[in-house]
């Protein structure tokens, strides 16, 4: 099985924050899934740090490939698709990381792992 973890639940992973959930903890930890990271969890949390909204990120953000691949998380880049599907969804949600991994979820039909319920306005399976 494949999941996509958005931003907060890599974090609160790596962090091992208690705010990640029961469940969102048993699908990351599963040695029968492969955790997805967007480019676009990348990109907010190194935004997010540089503006400071996430100095206890700034270390992870820093090297994050060498982050996930030591989480056994993998890389998931962003497609002229998702960029496409992203910039057309409908309706009035304007984070453009969260359009991002609506897109990706779609596109590839796997769940996001978060908390945030605007994933379920677009159709999105979410684990949590």
């Amino acid at each position: 099985m494949r999941i996509l973890a958005d931003t907060h639940s890599v974090l609160w992973w790596a962090l091992d924050d208690p705010r990640l959930s029961k469940a969102a903890r048993a699908s990351l930890s599963s040695l029968q899934t492969t955790v997805l990271v967007s480019a676009a969890s990348a990109w907010e949390i190194a935004t997010k740090v540089r503006i400071g909204k996430l100095p206890e990120a700034d270390e992870f953000s820093r090297d994050f490939a060498r982050n996930l691949a030591r989480l056994g998380f993998h890389e998931l880049p962003i497609s002229v698709e998702h960029g496409r599907r992203a910039g057309s969804l409908s309706g009035s949600h304007k984070d453009p990381f969260d359009r991002m991994l609506i897109a990706q979820s779609l596109a590839l039909g796997i769940p996001v792992v978060s908390r945030d319920e605007v994933f379920d306005a677009y159709g999105v399976e979410r684990i949590w």
